[in-house]
């Protein structure tokens, strides 16, 4: 051991005179393609050690119309996305688990050919089903440990490029012969680890307080971080004696398991139990050393909306900023290089919870977005970290939130962009539907309504309709229509057997028994739904109890309309304030004017309606219909009948218009026609970099 150090030492202190940019560095018989040193990551440059800020972003594995298993992201795609990323001034991209052969091809040659080499922090997986079966890592003899470390080295041997896969449904298999190691500097292991798991592993097994391996060891460790301890520690010893190479190791973390207390914090299981990294330490024989990994997003959990010294801190601007509270505390818990592997805001219509500095989980534009990610990694880097990974890359949109997935249909979600569900829009690279481009811009601009075959048509009004994998589309060309006095109402059949043939409050009628109503008035333009079909109500009225009961909504044609809300937090109970917050809830029909086209100066992606002339052009996302999956024209049938939310086919659905004048009351009721759009086996769609692509460009090219 004595003779390894001595010989690393005098090794240190001579460059190599040969080392390129993406060379490994050595330690006596031992490579490493990057290291860390104090508090921040190096890698080689030429003949020498430079310090590296790491900034990038995390790359999911699915496109539309795919799921994460099927990994069918093209190799002709991660080449373009590596152009595109590069240019955003990012030197560093993450993967989650095993990608296919495909993804390291490419890579590889992306690299060749840059004067500017990407990175990869890669990921190693814990299968989810493991830990939800037994809550306990060391559970059946260890399989899950053990399953998990032989991915890990699966992995070590794919990014040498000598490994072989056997197909399995849901995973990765191939041939791989890319040698990327060079270029993966970090291995970052496991998932966000649900409190349960860790804590019951601690429980079951309390003699396991200790792990003392060739390459790391533990001090003062629980028994999950002995399990992460084995586990880091079998990683390097595979790689090391079969490659004769090491690298950087982490172990994911995130604000749920992190080391610090939150007293004011509502939900007990955000704050249940602790993992620590820093009681894993490294032996002198490992020399590219130990860094921490974490997830830290804003607006989750509750605490960093509430705790005292969070909210009370305010930042070199003056203003407060809970984000960087936080960041400084966590910062104080660790010795080793921290890194947020993953951070950002979704540029999404539908939200799932507030930010006390309005950083929410969604309800943000393309641009909003930009301005706070480029915000927050400011933040990480002026606290003194090591680096910050954008969460993600490109949509997803199989991707579920808590208060949206009760309403679609699980197998159907990757197959049409859901507009409401935050979950779906954090990339930086959207996937817009139609091949090209969109059937239809709402901007004001209508010849591309030229053709269009009207739905139905008055004496007020002829109302057009389009749609597509997101949106229902539709544009009014009023007769005398003026936006400073009049309101354009248009009521929306979906179902049968229920809605309202009357607007009691406003003595409105219709043809037809309407489930939904847009009104777009002078000051303000919403989407209302029948009382009867409000899935808020039934799901927080009546099976959870936390709304006032409104026996109206029971009723069938009870004339009565409600506003479309998204639940944000249920009733929550601040410990320390000894306090109890009612639902947050927010208005999600509440309609947007603005410009919804990308290439337009005006460009708004929250935009709903837009007003030129005499015309108005309206995107309603499908989800605000309660259709379940537009694909194959499923919507929500009878939700009380049901006693729950089950899909129903429909033909399509009834449209009507009319333009009413301030103060004047229809005299007859508003008839409405049938529009049926086609259905699809697999979504168009076509890439496109968002606004908030340049914004983020810019934030990454001010630190170097």
């Amino acid at each position: 051991m004595i003779k390894r150090n001595i010989s690393w030492l005098i090794m240190l202190c001579f460059c190599f005179l040969s080392m390129s940019s993406t060379a490994a560095w050595s330690a006596t018989e031992v490579h490493y393609p990057a290291k860390t040193m104090g508090r921040f990551f190096y890698l080689p440059q030429k003949d020498t050690w430079q310090k590296t800020f790491l900034k990038g972003v995390n790359i999911g594995a699915a496109k539309p119309g795919t799921f994460p298993g099927e990994l069918a992201i093209t190799k002709a795609e991660y080449l373009r996305w590596f152009q595109q990323i590069s240019a955003m001034n990012a030197n560093v991209i993450r993967v989650y688990t095993t990608m296919r052969p495909d993804f390291y091809d490419a890579l590889y040659e992306f690299n060749q050919q840059s004067a500017q080499p990407l990175y990869l922090m890669h990921g190693v997986w814990l299968n989810e089903d493991d830990i939800a079966r037994t809550h306990d890592a060391f559970a059946d003899q260890g399989k899950g440990k053990n399953d998990f470390i032989k991915d890990a080295c699966d992995l070590v041997d794919i990014i040498h490029g000598r490994a072989t896969l056997p197909p399995r449904p849901g995973f990765a298999s191939g041939e791989y012969k890319s040698d990327i190691s060079p270029y993966v500097i970090g291995w970052i292991l496991g998932v966000e680890w649900d409190p349960d798991f860790v804590q019951t592993t601690q429980k079951n097994n309390p003699g396991r307080n200790s792990y003392q391996g060739e390459f790391l060891y533990t001090q003062g460790a629980t028994a999950f971080e002995t399990f992460l301890a084995e586990v880091g520690d079998r990683v390097i010893r595979y790689e090391t004696s079969r490659y004769q190479m090491q690298r950087p190791v982490s172990f994911i973390n995130w604000l749920t398991t992190d080391p610090l207390k939150h007293p004011n914090e509502p939900l007990e299981k955000e704050d249940l139990v602790s993992v620590n990294t820093e009681t894993i330490k490294s032996r002198s024989n490992f020399v590219p050393g130990l860094f921490a990994a974490y997830h830290v997003y804003p607006y989750y959990p509750d605490f960093l909306n509430y705790q005292k010294e969070y909210i009370n801190y305010k930042d070199e601007t003056g203003k407060v900023n809970s984000y960087q509270a936080y960041l400084r505390d966590l910062y104080k818990q660790h010795t080793v290089p921290l890194v947020v592997a993953e951070f950002g805001v979704p540029a999404s219509r539908g939200i799932a919870h507030r930010n006390i500095m309005n950083f929410n989980q969604g309800n943000l534009s393309e641009q909003a977005q930009g301005l706070i990610n480029a915000k927050m990694f400011r933040d990480i880097y002026g606290q003194g970290y090591a680096g910050a990974l954008i969460f993600a890359w490109q949509d997803e949109w199989f991707k579920r939130t808590w208060n949206t997935m009760d309403f679609d249909l699980a197998h159907q979600r990757p197959f049409w962009s859901n507009a409401q569900t935050n979950e779906q829009a954090f990339g930086i690279l959207a996937f817009d539907p139609g091949k090209e481009k969109s059937v239809c811009y709402v901007d004001g601009d209508t010849t591309e309504w030229s053709g269009t075959t009207p739905v139905i048509t008055n004496s007020q009004a002829t109302l057009y309709a389009k749609a597509d994998e997101k949106y229902l589309y539709l544009m009014v060309n009023g007769s005398n229509y003026n936006p400073q006095t009049d309101t354009v109402v248009i009521p929306v059949d979906t179902i049968t057997g229920q809605g309202n043939l009357t607007d009691s409050g406003r003595n409105w009628q219709f043809g037809r028994a309407a489930d939904f109503l847009i009104t777009i008035g002078p000051q303000e333009a919403r989407i209302l739904v029948d009382g009867y079909y409000d899935l808020f109500y039934f799901l927080y009225g009546e099976r959870l109890k936390q709304l006032p009961p409104e026996p109206k909504n029971l009723i069938k044609n009870s004339g009565s309309f409600n506003p479309i809300y998204l639940c944000l937090n249920r009733s929550l109970y601040l410990p320390e304030d000894k306090k109890q917050l009612p639902m947050d809830k927010f208005e999600t029909g509440k309609l947007v004017r603005g410009n919804a086209n990308p290439a337009h100066l005006l460009y708004n992606s929250l935009t709903d309606y837009a007003i030129s002339g005499s015309q108005v052009e309206i995107r309603i996302p499908w989800q605000l219909l309660n259709v379940m999956d537009p694909s194959t024209r499923s919507v929500m049938g009878d939700i009380y009948k049901n006693q729950g939310f089950k899909a129903e086919k429909t033909d399509g659905v009834a449209l009507g218009a009319a333009i009413l004048k301030s103060g004047v009351v229809p005299t007859g009721p508003i008839q409405m026609q049938n529009y049926s759009w086609p259905t699809w086996t697999m979504p168009t769609y076509h890439e496109r970099l968002k606004a908030s692509y340049p914004i983020i460009q810019n934030a990454f090219g001010s630190v170097t």
